[in-house]
């Protein structure tokens, strides 16, 4: 069983580096927005591309996240970002450890 839990694990760091990358592409994204760049740019154009999509359903399931021209979007994606971290991440992580070698079984 200790294979599956290491298995759990592996795949827990692994979706917390995903999730820690996609945050700061977020925050590189809402920084760029302040500063509105030049939209041919291959970064920039990479950039929007990854966000765009998210930003564009959760403007579409919240429509108040856009008030007096300032996109809370971003924040959203946050918040979000750092709750699936937090609940299916850490539950893997401790799903994982429960199923490691017992103590009885080692010295």
């Amino acid at each position: 069983m200790f294979v599956v839990g290491n298995l759990l694990m592996t795949v827990a760091r692994l979706l917390q580096i995903v999730i820690n990358l996609y945050t700061f592409v977020v925050i590189i994204s809402a920084l760029l927005s302040w500063v509105n760049p030049d939209p041919y740019n291959p970064i920039v154009r990479t950039l929007r591309s990854l966000t765009e999509p998210v930003y564009y359903r959760i403007r579409k399931w919240l429509p108040f996240v856009f008030m007096g021209g300032l996109d809370l979007s971003p924040i959203i994606v946050l918040l979000l970002l750092q709750l699936f971290n937090g609940v299916v991440v850490a539950s893997l992580f401790q799903l994982g450890a429960g199923m490691g070698p017992t103590r009885a079984g080692f010295f």
